[in-house]
This record gives C-alpha cells, sequence and structure tokens, in this order.
C-alpha cells in the first residue's frame, strides 16, 4: 500500500504577526510544520505499522520547507518530494503542480490537513482529489481500512457521518483524528538518510496556463486592538437606555 501526505511549511502559532506594505514580515519567523498536517502524516505513519505501507511526504515551497519533510521523516515517513516554489502561486497551481510532481506514480491513499493555519483556505488537498479523479471526504476524525475501501467519520454540526468510500480516495484530517507523536531522536537521525526528491516547477513541464493564478491577495491588516470596556451603572431602568444610547450612537448597531 501506498500513501501521499500532503503537508506545507507554515508560521508558528505563537508567532507574533507584523504586517509590512500589506506583506506579512517574515523576519525573524519560526516555521514549523502545518498542525493539521500533523495529523495526517501521524495517520499515515500508523497504518505503516499496521499494514507495512509505504508513506511518502511531498511539499511545495522555498528551499526551507525541507525542514517540514524532514520533520515528517523523522516520525516514521519513507521518502520525501519538494517542489521549489520561489514565486507567488494560489491553491489551484499548487494543485496543478502537485498532479504534475506525482506522475507515474500511484496511490492508494491520500492525506492533508484541514487547512493551513496561514491562509485558512482548505482547497489545495480537495482541488488534488479532483486533478487525480479520486473521490474526498474532508475533516475525518476517523479512518479505518477493510481491503479495497475506507470507512471513515467525520464531523457534521455537533453528529458524526459515516462514510464508505472505495481506495483510491483523499482525506482530509482535523484534530481528534489521533495524537501526533514527537519526533524522536533515534528518528530524526534516520530522516537524515532518507530520500529526498527536489524538482522545480521548470521540471514538471507545465503550460502557462496551469500556472496562472486564479485568486490573489489584494491586502492584508490587522484587525483594529480591542477598546476598553464600559460598565454601565445607576438603576437597571437607566443602565438599559445608557446601553441603547451607547448601541446607537457609539456602536452605530441599532
Amino acid at each position: 500500500m501506498n500513501i501521499l501526505v500532503l503537508v506545507k511549511q507554515t508560521f508558528d502559532t505563537e508567532e507574533k504577526i507584523a504586517i509590512q506594505n500589506g506583506q506579512i514580515s517574515e523576519d525573524g519567523v519560526e516555521f514549523i510544520l502545518n498542525p493539521y498536517d500533523e495529523y495526517a502524516v501521524e495517520e499515515a505513519v500508523k497504518i505503516k505499522q499496521d499494514t507495512g505501507a509505504e508513506v511518502t511526504v511531498l511539499t511545495i515551497g522555498r528551499a526551507r520547507s525541507e525542514s517540514v519533510l524532514r520533520t515528517a521523516l523523522a516520525m516514521g515517513a519513507d521518502k520525501a518530494i519538494i517542489v521549489d516554489l520561489e514565486e507567488e502561486a494560489d491553491e489551484y497551481s499548487i494543485a496543478k503542480i502537485i498532479k504534475a510532481a506525482i506522475k507515474g506514480q500511484e496511490f492508494d491513499l491520500v492525506l492533508g490537513g484541514n487547512m493551513a493555519v496561514d491562509s485558512g483556505a482548505g482547497q489545495v488537498a480537495i482541488r488534488v482529489a479532483e486533478e487525480l479523479g479520486i473521490p474526498q471526504v474532508s475533516t475525518i476524525t476517523k479512518l479505518s481500512l477493510d481491503g479495497g475501501k475506507a470507512i471513515v467519520e467525520r464531523d457534521v454540526e455537533g453528529d458524526v457521518e459515516v462514510i464508505e468510500v472505495n481506495l483510491p480516495f483523499l482525506a482530509t484530517t482535523q484534530q481528534g483524528l489521533n495524537e501526533p507523536r514527537y519526533p524522536s531522536l533515534p528518528g530524526i537521525m534516520k530522516a537524515k538518510k532518507k530520500p529526498i526528491e527536489r524538482y522545480t516547477v521548470e521540471d514538471l513541464e507545465l503550460s502557462e496556463d496551469d500556472l496562472a493564478i486564479r485568486t490573489s491577495v489584494q491586502d492584508q491588516f490587522l484587525p483594529p486592538k480591542k477598546q476598553a470596556g464600559k460598565v454601565l451603572e445607576g438603576e437597571m431602568g437607566q443602565q438599559v437606555r445608557d446601553l441603547v444610547n451607547l448601541l446607537r450612537n457609539e456602536a452605530k448597531v441599532v
């Protein structure tokens, strides 16, 4: 069984975001494996331990993105693929690049995080499924394999939906599916010797249309700082009148 895990390098969730000229500043920023992708890697490694599957991790991004591949390899993945991408790309073009990067390879299961914490778009993995022509199930919380099919569970507005799907298929993962392991020291040492295939976008011979950006960010800004709250005093009737007055004249929501 062959498993592909899509991963991304993102800001550490503890980092303070700074905006300069409409762009997020990366000065001195710590980058990590996208937290939602950790669940995907962990699930793939668990399946590997149970079935002997081979796990490949793939990322698209700058040269520094190799660090997240090493993290995934240290967790137990077998090999990795990185496509160097310095220029701007959107979810549409990234899905096209991923498809081209795995051309000629067959995977029984593709896993990816529900979304990336930097963009929150949640589109890339779903678009990859469409490109590969395979079914997809999003935001899963349980995965069981049974021969050529899988039984998956996903949260749906406070309830659980159970889906049976044939392999190959793609699933996106979220919190609750598992508890990602920390890379062990032996795992980190072994990861240094595991193979990483490297491509550039030019190597993949994609057309201009495939790489054409369909969406772009026009501006980015931090939300306004919250103002101090007000405590209303006096009799209840007076507080109600004061509240209505504030909502109408200051907040302008009435």
